[in-house]
This record gives C-alpha cells, structure tokens and sequence, in this order.
C-alpha cells in the first residue's frame, strides 16, 4: 500500500508516527511491542495529526546507523529492521520497519524479560503483563492454551453430557478415544485428563460467561433486561442468540401465498458473530466476559482478546484464518457449527448486505474485539426532539461519561491518555470525568495510580 494512504489511515496496531527522532528507549520500545504483536513501522517525521513533517537528511547515514546500533544494543533476541527513507511530497520519512519475530517475546535487555516486554494493543505500546508473556511463549511453541492439560481437575469427576449430546444431535459417534482425537482429552501415564478447551465446552470455568444486556436507547445509563449465561458453551450460544431475538425486532414478508417472519437482523449472522467471540475469546484473561449489548441504534458483542499472532483485520477480510483457541475451533468444526475456516466474518457481512442492511462494523480496540450491527432507528418527532437535546453540552457530559464506563468495562487497565486516544476528548476532561465518575461512586480505582485498575462497581 502506498505510504501515503498508509499514513492516512492514522495510527494503529501495525502503525506509529513520530514528528522528529524520538529517544533511544521510545525506538527500542516501539521495535519490540511490533516484534512481539504483528509487526510494524514507525515513521518518522510524520505528526500525531497525520500532516507530512518531513525530516533533514543532513546526516541521515548516521541516524540510520544509530537507530540499527540502539535496537541491537537495547533488544533481547537480537532483531533486525528495515531502515531507509521514503521521499513523499518532497518530503524525506524515516521508516523503522520490523515483522512478528519468532522468537517472541522480545524485551528490553537491560530489564529483562519479566519487566523488559512491551506488546501493541491498538496504537499504544504496553507492557506486557505475566499472562501476555505466558501467552506468547505459548505462540513461540505452536500451542493454544485450550490444549494444555489441566492437572489439578479429576476427569472422573466430570460430566461430560453437553458434549454428548451435541454430538448425537448430530448423529455422530462420540466415545473416549474420539475425545482424545479432538484434543479435548489426553493420557499420560494411563491416566485420562481433560484440557482446558474440555473445560471450556462443558462450563467447568466460571470465567467462560457471557453477559447479555437490553439497553434503553443508545446509551448504557439504563437497562431494561440482563442476564448471564455460564453453563456449557453450546447451551451459553444458544440463550445468547435467544436473548437477542427477544429484543429485536421481528419482521414480516410476503412469499407467495404466506407470510414469512425474519428478525431485522439475520440470524445466521448473529450465529456465527456469537461462534467467532465463544472460539476466539481469550480465556487466559479471567477477569473479563464477553459482552453482548443491545441499543436502540446497534447490537453490540464484545469478546476478550486482540486479534492472535500477527494477523490483522485486513487479513481476515482476505480470507485468512488465524485461531486463537485451536481445540475448541475444531470442536466447532467437526459439529458443523462451523462451515468453512476463514469465512466467518465475510460470511457475516454478505448475510447483512443480502438483507439490504448496513455493513456490521469489525474493530480492535486495545485488547479486544468489537462488532457492531446498525439497527434501523424509527425517526419520529419525539426522537427527533430528542437528537436536537443531545446537541446541548450537559449530554456531551453524559455522553462521554457514559463512553468512559463503556471502555473500562472492555478494559479495567486503560490508562488515562489511553481513554482521551480512544474517546477523542482532552486528558484534562477525562481526569475531571473520571474524579467525578469516583465522587458519584460508580467507578473505583484498585491498586496503585501507576498498576492498579479501574471497576465499574456493580459489574
């Protein structure tokens, strides 16, 4: 893609601009979080607000030689990028190019791996927690964390009926040595255990929720339904789809001789987007669940975790497919609730413009993933009175308050600069937003200002 409209774009996981030469530390920081996510440049001589600086290539040679001696000298493994310039708009860039390393994680020599390792959640670099550097030396073996044993659950113990009995819906045979063909189960020193993507399956963790909330209008200030689902995977997608059913609206066609009901939203849609958060969730994260939010204006499905390894957006648009949870993707697979790999969220976005509705939204944000289907909004004229109110400041205030608790419930670790990124206002109004979102007690800060983590209470 020309340079350009890259930069057009603006910042992102795989993108960072810098007006001048930023300092060692910074470059070496960036370097590793691209290395350990998905790769990336850094431009430099670019502005925050995307304006072509430039830079002066009086000693352009011996910057390049600098920039390749600091990241030698500060990263451990060893990595090597791509150094050179671009000349756009009779203008000289200065581009740091770097591609997912293998030998992940990477991190800063001199603080070493349990301290040194930074990954790239949206256009920010963070440091990489203790589960984020278990993770991706689980990336570097080729493993998922669904497939690995866990020691301390007595198989024997277990009910496995809700596996069963998906499988005899199917009319297919299921036994222990099936079991232990999927991956779900695995024998070591004649002993049976059961992995965690079995665990997953049935709702043995309590952390496998998903949370389903029916909004009033298009803010999350009240609720008119909620409820939780936490039994086994197949019976939490089948009351999610059921929930959303319940709230949208149903719609009646002529075919013929009879009358044909659809929901506003194509089922098979919603199926698969529910199968894609349940398959790609991650479940090392226990702190968080996925989210399904209805709103007069969108349904809304929230699912922990970025996109895994060094794939992107763009990737899957293309086709591409990249699992996170390889064992229970399979399950799915082999029960025929998936039908091909890959095709999921073109699939979803056919199904919707088949249906002359807008194209569902797909994004990463920080550490997760969002999906946004439009609903269609009956204009009246108390609406409309209503959309004229929302123009007068004291709205604006609620509406960003409302968007600060909307993103801390995605993530409890975003920092204060991170929510002014994300929500568009200055870090000053989210400082006063967040003092006055304490004051009324409807958020708490746990830990400390520089490790500690926001809760929405209630939540």
């Amino acid at each position: 893609m020309n340079i350009v409209k890259q930069i057009a774009k603006g910042e992102s996981k795989t993108l960072e601009f810098k007006e001048s030469l930023p300092s060692n530390s910074a470059i070496a920081k960036t370097i590793i979080a691209f290395s350990n996510t998905a790769g990336g440049k850094l431009i430099i001589g670019v502005d925050d607000d995307k304006n072509i600086i430039g830079i002066d290539d009086k000693n352009i040679f011996e910057i390049k030689d600098k920039i390749a001696s600091v990241i030698y000298d500060s990263c451990y493994p060893h990595i090597l990028p791509e150094i050179y310039t671009i000349t756009t708009e009779d203008k000289l860039l200065l581009v740091i190019e770097v591609f997912r390393g293998n030998l992940i994680p990477y991190y800063i020599k001199k603080e070493g791996k349990n301290s040194g390792v930074f990954i790239r959640l949206g256009a920010t670099n963070r440091k990489a927690s203790f589960e984020n550097i278990i993770e991706l030396e689980r990336q570097r073996n080729n493993i998922s964390y669904d497939e690995e044993i866990n020691y301390e659950v007595d198989f024997k113990s277990l009910d496995l009926t809700p596996i069963y009995k998906e499988f005899e819906k199917q009319k297919k045979p299921i036994d222990i040595n099936k079991l232990k063909n999927l991956k779900l189960v695995k024998e070591e020193h004649s002993k049976l255990y059961a992995t965690n993507a079995l665990l997953i399956a049935i709702g043995y963790y309590e952390h496998s929720a998903v949370k389903c909330a029916r909004f009033k209008g298009t803010t999350m200030e009240i609720f008119t339904d909620k409820k939780e689902y936490d039994s086994d995977i197949f019976s939490i997608l089948s009351n999610s789809l059921s929930f959303i059913q319940n709230h949208i609206n149903l719609k009646g066609e002529i075919k013929g001789l009879y009358r044909v009901d659809t929901y506003e939203i194509p089922t098979e849609a919603l199926r698969e987007a529910l199968i894609n958060a349940l398959i790609h969730r991650d479940y090392t994260n226990q702190g968080r669940d996925i989210k399904v939010g209805i709103y007069d204006d969108i349904v809304n499905i929230v699912s922990p975790g970025s996109l895994p390894n060094n794939i992107t957006l763009e990737d899957i648009y293309n086709g591409r497919s990249e699992t996170r949870n390889k064992i229970l993707a399979n399950l799915f697979k082999e029960l025929e609730l998936i039908e091909k790999w890959g095709t999921g969220v073109n699939r979803i976005k056919k199904l919707c413009i088949e249906k002359g509705l807008k194209e569902p939204l797909f994004s990463e944000k920080n550490d997760f993933i969002d999906i946004e289907f439009p609903r269609e909004v009956e204009t009246t004229q108390e609406t409309t009175q209503e959309t004229t109110q929302e123009t007068t400041q004291e709205t604006k205030k609620l509406t960003t308050r409302n968007k600060i608790i909307q993103e801390i419930l995605k993530d409890k670790n975003l920092t204060r600069d991170e929510l002014s990124k994300i929500i568009g206002v200055s870090s000053d109004a989210i400082k006063q937003h967040l003092s006055n979102l304490k004051k009324d007690g409807i958020i708490k800060r746990l830990g400390s200002t520089k490790s500690g983590y926001w809760e929405v209470i209630g939540e």
